[in-house]
């Protein structure tokens, strides 16, 4: 669904429910980091209505009995859509391809997020399979050859699977892009023909490696580049190289992230901060239009992915706050964000015509004047 931005009294802003292409919600299997019941309510505090879940599981949805195992716990607890991606190999392992054809029906993709598929002949297999589906491949790159601080892990990889997207027509989606060089190579692709969309992530637009303390708040993969990779970033952003904003929502315990930044597991969390986050480091300073952010967060990931409609959110823009992540309904605490003085509060999520969050204190006059908005509109 698209609609307009309506701006109503006191800085409240009612927009579409954000989608997220790239989450983890870590059931089944890792229930002590983040559940699908905490996860879907974290994720509507923030303004979305639909996310789609990553398959770093146990077990790893590569069939569709392990895939059942998720979509039962969807379907018992999930307050907003949530549409799981299928692996690309068996247990993530790169080895041998998942069960594409009997997985297409239920899955909104397939990834083998948290591992690059390093045989190019499988990774083409994959595409071939994937493209007589009508499904995206969304492919983490990440060539282990190298260490995840050289771009070169990054963009190698990314190199390999345009050109494979080339050869076999694949539509292609590029995870977590963080690196000038994959955009420049994402670039020549398009023009070459190749149907190819990327995501990158608050960090990567916000921060750079100068900015990284020794703690596991900045521990992530990718991590953090130069700032020369923040602004061709920005600058992909502008000119629609990027074409959408997923925050890549990994929650770890507390003990898993307190080791510092070497020790700490990868991984920040960022499904109730994402749209403050950008809204203050992006739209305020005049580098990106609200409706443009809105685009980049709702409307360009629904229509590559296929998702549900939108629904809508309500915000309030004028009234600063600290970030404190011992707040979030997420089981995950850990962002570099914490303690940043932000604009952006998140004040009601509705679902099919149905509150899913509402923030406390929010008077009744407020929620039905917005029901009776987009009753009109």
């Amino acid at each position: 669904m698209t609609m307009e931005l309506k701006r109503i009294g006191n800085g409240m802003v009612l927009l579409p429910g954000f989608a997220d292409v790239h989450v983890h919600l870590r059931e089944p299997g890792f229930s002590y980091k983040e559940t699908i019941s905490g996860g879907s309510r974290a994720a509507a505090r923030g303004g979305y209505t639909a996310v789609c879940t990553m398959p770093n599981l146990q077990p790893a949805p590569d069939c569709p009995a392990a895939l059942e195992v998720q979509l039962e716990l969807i379907r018992r607890d999930a307050v907003i859509p949530v549409l799981p991606f299928g692996t690309i190999t068996k247990g993530q392992k790169g080895k041998e391809a998942a069960e594409l054809e009997a997985l297409a029906p239920q899955v909104c993709g397939f990834s083998d997020d948290g591992f690059g598929v390093a045989d190019g002949g499988l990774m083409k297999e994959a595409m071939e399979r994937a493209r007589a589906l009508g499904k995206i491949i969304a492919a983490h790159c990440e060539d282990t050859r190298y260490a995840p601080e050289d771009p070169s892990s990054e963009w190698r990889e990314v190199e390999r699977d345009l050109q494979l997207a080339l050869d076999t027509r694949c539509a292609l989606h590029l995870c977590h892009l963080s690196s000038a060089v994959s955009l420049e190579l994402l670039r020549q692709a398009r023009k070459d023909g190749a149907d190819v969309t990327c995501e990158t992530a608050p960090h990567y637009l916000l921060l750079d490696e100068t900015r990284r303390r020794d703690s596991g708040n900045w521990k992530m993969n990718p991590p953090l580049r130069s700032p020369k990779d923040r602004e061709a970033l920005l600058a992909g952003l502008m000119d629609g190289t990027v074409d959408m904003i997923a925050t890549d929502h990994a929650p770890h315990s507390a003990e898993e992230k307190s080791r510092g930044f070497a020790g700490s597991l990868n991984g920040i969390v960022g499904l109730e901060c994402a749209f403050a986050v950008l809204y203050t480091g992006l739209v305020e300073p005049g580098l990106l239009t609200l409706e443009g952010l809105c685009a980049l967060m709702s409307e360009n990931p629904r229509r590559r992915f296929g998702l549900p409609e939108a629904s809508f959110t309500l915000f309030e823009l004028e009234k600063s706050y600290v970030l404190e992540p011992e707040e979030f309904l997420s089981q995950g605490r850990s962002t570099p964000f914490a303690g940043s003085t932000l604009r952006g509060r998140c004040l009601l999520t509705l679902w099919e015509g149905k509150p899913v969050w509402r923030e406390a204190g929010l008077s009744e006059a407020l929620e039905e004047e917005v029901l009776d908005i987009i009753a009109h509109s």
